[in-house]
């Protein structure tokens, strides 16, 4: 009996070792893939003039007011209605934090409500001219959200169940909003 114990021994020695590595995530399986991103739609936002409400704390509050708009993409294509607003806060050096939420009717009348959480932020001579209602070039703001969507509709529910970042370009009048679903 005492022959045996060596190798039974290192059995239980092997699979102790082995339960140990897999509980701490040791093993030899690849990690997952780095996510891809796939297009979504475009959304080209109107806005209206901004409604400063002044400094509150951690920065300066305005809303921006969402007026109409237009969207498409694969398999989908409609207007943005008026009504949303876009809640920014701003701080002294330029960084913004932005909150937009709107609704979007699909030509098919079917409605998504949008809520579009993100920064915006670039150098302090390029911000001043674009808070001053300019048009600067859109490849000097560092502009990235993350949406979310609810909407009603079966077609729609994938959306609903789905990671969206958006890159955004501000201007005068409108903003032009890319989504892409995470894959």
């Amino acid at each position: 009996f005492s022959s045996m114990k060596s190798p039974l021994l290192a059995c239980l020695t092997l699979l102790s070792s082995l339960a140990v590595i897999r509980l701490f995530g040791q093993s030899a399986a690849p990690a997952p893939a780095a996510p891809k991103l796939e297009f979504a739609f475009e959304a080209h936002v109107t806005v209206g003039a901004p409604q400063e409400v002044g400094v509150v704390a951690g920065g300066t509050r305005r809303l921006i007011p969402i007026t109409g708009g237009t969207f498409s993409g694969p398999g989908l294509k409609g207007k943005i209605l008026p009504g949303g607003a876009d809640h920014q806060l701003l701080q002294p050096d330029g960084f913004t934090q932005l909150e937009a939420r709107y609704v979007l009717e699909t030509d098919e009348g079917e409605k998504i409500y949008v809520v579009n959480r993100g920064v915006r932020y670039g150098a302090p001579e390029v911000l001043a001219r674009l808070n001053a209602g300019e048009r600067v070039d859109p490849n000097l703001i560092y502009f990235r959200t993350a949406a979310t969507f609810e909407a009603a509709a079966p077609r729609l529910q994938a959306m609903t169940r789905a990671i969206y970042v958006a890159v955004g370009e501000r201007y005068p009048t409108d903003v032009v909003v890319r989504f892409y679903r995470v894959l």
